[in-house]
């Protein structure tokens, strides 16, 4: 069994839905189809779950949101008519888009998830309708039918693990199943979703849940490329993976796949297959649990901005017992998590991603590390990029970091951080936001 994901630009148009249907039933290993929103149908167009936030926002301002509900309902509208649906699925979506928009507002989160979750849900609709009008065994399951249960962190969600049991009873049913991406559902019955890009991670679960051979992820490339191809002209593209490699690559600014989503298939044991839904017969790339070639050195380059690092200074640090964990704990007892803790004898970084911090949780959090640790010196570095080295073959390879600082130093870039990992499989740098895509040409450049 295949269980396999359509992303956003491969269910914008119905020539494009057609594309997605003729791919699954060519295969009927693929028995498990998870589908994302509408995307962008061309570079300046509006994603629907864009609309639906647009429809949320406008709705919880004024307590009308006509003119966005009928954008979105345009959009399927159009879809259906050139696929030429009947009207009856229309009118199934658009009484679902009413029922989430004259729906409680009281919790202004819990609102906006039920109003996201719509574009992947109704899509899910509209495709297993397809289906069946064109003869196929089709069918659309709800995430609470189910059983796909996650923690009620509106917007944020993580999955619970009953949901596993639940999901794989998904395995024994005959139709082609279509579900609904992004979303789940709390143990109170409210509609939660995952971060943005998280159908991605509604795939990952469901392959892991019913044990499937194979996750395919279908999306506009044909490949992972080493680098990030909107700042490097046509960057190598990846045959194959491994699962340590993607997920630093992920979190480090591949768009490819959530950074969330290897998690699951990662414990099943379960290979991932990057595939273009404008060019199925493409190889693609596999994410494997280990790989025997390590050759290149390198697999892949990528960096992320919207970083700041908190830098705490305090003599004989490294003899007072429990410092760092008190340092941690003040971070954490205001909600803050940490990327990296790069540290000297005395002194200690801790790196983090910006969006977490107001200016005065910043100023809190600053005066507190001051106060009850009694440190020398404290301050606080904004507008950080990190930048990721990343290949199973640079483990016990001689001279990578040496050519990587001479790459960024040859590129005029200073570098503000260094970390490098015990599995010797990655090297990160910090440097200033605006030197960013410089700073991955310049190591592209040395490495490829």
């Amino acid at each position: 069994m295949k269980v396999v994901k359509f992303g956003g630009t491969s269910l914008a148009t119905a020539e494009q839905i057609k594309k997605v249907c003729n791919i699954v039933i060519s295969d009927p290993q693929r028995r498990i189809i998870v589908v994302s929103a509408p995307g962008k149908r061309f570079k300046d167009d509006i994603k629907v779950t864009d609309l639906l936030i647009e429809c949320a926002e406008k709705y919880l301002q004024t307590g009308n949101a006509d003119n966005q509900l009928n954008a979105v309902l345009e959009r399927y509208k159009q879809i259906a008519s050139d696929l030429v649906l009947p009207g009856e699925i229309i009118e199934v979506i658009e009484s679902d888009l009413k029922k989430r928009l004259n729906g409680d507002i009281s919790n202004k989160d819990k609102f906006m998830d039920s109003l996201k979750a719509a574009g992947e849900d109704n899509t899910a609709k509209l495709v297993a309708f397809y289906l069946k009008s064109i003869g196929v065994n089709a069918a659309y399951v709800d995430p609470a039918e189910a059983g796909l249960y996650l923690t009620d962190e509106y917007g944020n969600a993580q999955v619970l693990p009953e949901s596993y049991q639940n999901l794989k009873v998904l395995k024994e049913r005959s139709e082609l199943i279509i579900f609904p991406g992004f979303f789940g559902y709390s143990k109170s019955g409210d509609v939660v979703t995952f971060p943005r890009g998280g159908s991605d991670i509604t795939c990952s679960i469901l392959a892991a849940a019913v044990g499937a051979e194979l996750y395919e992820n279908f999306t506009d490339v044909d490949s992972v490329f080493a680098a990030n191809p909107n700042i490097i002209d046509n960057p190598k593209p990846i045959k194959e993976i491994t699962y340590r490699e993607m997920r630093e690559l992920s979190y480090a600014g591949f768009s490819v796949l959530h950074e969330e989503t290897l998690a699951p298939v990662f414990k099943a044991n379960i290979p991932v297959c990057i595939k273009n839904t404008n060019n199925p017969s493409a190889p693609g790339t596999i994410i494997t649990p280990s790989r025997k070639d390590t050759e290149p050195h390198v697999t892949g380059i990528a960096g992320a901005t919207g970083f700041c690092s908190i830098y705490v200074s305090k003599y004989m640090m490294n003899r007072e017992v429990g410092f760092g964990r008190k340092l941690l704990q003040i971070l954490e007892e205001e909600g803050i998590s940490y990327e990296h803790t790069p540290s000297g004898i005395d002194n200690i970084s801790v790196i983090i991603n910006e969006k977490q911090l107001s200016k005065e949780l910043e100023e809190k959090i600053m005066a507190r590390i001051k106060n009850e640790l009694s440190v020398d010196d404290v301050s606080i570095t904004h507008d950080l990029a990190l930048i990721i080295i990343v290949g199973e073959g640079m483990k016990n390879t001689i001279g990578m970091a040496a050519r990587a600082t001479r790459a960024l130093s040859g590129a005029s870039i200073n570098i503000e951080m260094i970390n490098q990992g015990s599995s010797e499989i990655s090297i990160m740098f910090g440097v200033k936001a605006d030197n960013c895509n410089k700073a991955v040409k310049a190591l592209y450049d040395e490495f490829f």
